[in-house]
């Protein structure tokens, strides 16, 4: 009989199985863990890369696939596969049996894994709890999921005590750092050249990497912001551009076509990506003079990489920012205003005191640690701050 305890990750897109690679390498040499992988979401579309097969590339096993994302990303549609999904991650967790649950961040796939976990009564473990981010629903799914969880795996202090904050007990409650960091110390990234080769495009000077995502609850639509953000870019005609596509939010698909039909007016230039890996989009980090676009890698990777970030709009709004973090409004003057300041002389000699905010790339030794702890009891108390508001 298999004695070890079982760990169950479960993924649901690109970017987050990239912060979670180095801790499914980890608890996958333990010998006292068995690892256990749950993929979903957009993993398994075919318009978004069909990026499981990568885990699979990666050497892991994928213990269940749960199918839940609907081919529409309207409202509605989402609502929808986040029900799919419950359904999924109940037969899923029923047949697995594992012991702990690790799921991170804010998204519908990981908020319905948590529902089916929560009554299922399996201890779920929560990274990258406590953070903000006022422009997306997605805000409000985090915290409800701190709420599910036994367990609270955060980036930043400020954030442990925001996690405590909503009720959760300081000895439930451990800054770990950024697990996406541990990449900066653990993976090996690739030279300008090598880029250039696998990518098959040169990468000028500028060089932009661009990322954003749907604003869920701005009031203008994702589409208006995608324009002007391509017409802030159209002011910099010697760039580089190189873009990664946006997640499966609402109003996604439309800000894909706008990407496509920019990259087509110049292929030299100008490309898209629907995935790269976490060492390609790292090492594009890199060498990047400048982030631009809503992405939380602009915030926590590329300030540890040294790199300049345009950060537009409210999507990130209330997160911790370090000095490479410029922002901009979600106009296209304001875009072009900040990126120039990114690249003029006297912001490029401060990135070089650039500080990270999130830790420094150890994360998942000390999620590790805790994991091989006694487990925490299902029943929580509400920890209630002695204070008069």
């Amino acid at each position: 009989m298999d004695s070890r305890l079982k760990i169950c990750i479960v993924t649901g897109s690109r970017a987050e199985y990239g912060l979670l690679y180095w801790l499914l390498k980890d608890i996958a040499a333990d010998p006292d863990l068995k690892l256990q992988i749950i993929a979903t979401g957009m993993h398994l579309s075919p318009e978004f890369g069909l990026t499981y097969r990568q885990i699979e590339v990666d050497g892991f096993t994928i213990d269940a696939k749960v199918e839940m994302l609907l081919s529409a990303d309207t409202p509605v549609a989402v609502t929808k596969s986040m029900g799919l999904g419950v359904i999924g991650f109940a037969d899923a967790l029923d047949r697995l049996a594992p012991d702990i649950i690790i799921v991170l961040g804010d998204r519908f796939e990981i908020f319905a894994a948590a529902q089916a976990a929560m009554v299922a009564r399996i201890p779920l473990a929560h990274i990258h709890g406590g953070e903000t981010s006022e422009g997306a629903y997605d805000e409000g799914i985090r915290h409800a999921i701190s709420k599910m969880a036994q367990w609270h795996f955060v980036a930043t202090e400020p954030y442990r005590q925001r996690v405590v904050q909503l009720g959760e007990a300081p000895q439930r409650v451990f800054n770990v750092g950024a697990p996406g960091l541990d990449h900066l110390s653990r993976t090996q990234l690739l030279t300008r050249e090598e880029l250039e080769q696998v990518l098959d495009m040169r990468l000028r000077q500028p060089l932009f990497v661009v990322t954003y995502h749907p604003v869920t609850l701005g009031m203008d639509s994702p589409e208006k912001a995608m324009k002007e953000l391509i017409a802030g870019l159209r002011k910099f005609e010697d760039a580089s551009i190189v873009f990664t596509y946006p997640n499966a939010d609402s109003g996604g698909r439309a800000l894909r076509q706008i990407i496509n039909s920019f990259v087509a007016e110049d292929l030299q230039r100008i490309r898209a990506y629907t995935s790269l890996g976490q060492q390609r989009y790292l090492s594009l980090i890199r060498q990047a003079d400048v982030i631009v676009g809503n992405s939380s890698s602009g915030l926590i990777e590329a300030p540890a990489l040294k790199t300049a970030t345009v950060n537009i709009g409210d999507r990130q709004k209330g997160r911790l920012k370090a000095s490479s973090v410029i922002d901009a409004s979600e106009h296209r003057t304001d875009i072009a205003k900040a990126i120039r300041h990114a690249l003029s002389p006297e912001f490029r000699i401060q990135l070089l005191q650039t500080q990270s905010l999130y830790g420094c790339g150890d994360a998942s030794a000390s999620i590790l640690r805790q994991l091989k702890a006694p487990l925490p009891t299902i029943q929580k108390s509400f920890f209630d701050i002695k204070h008069k508001y």
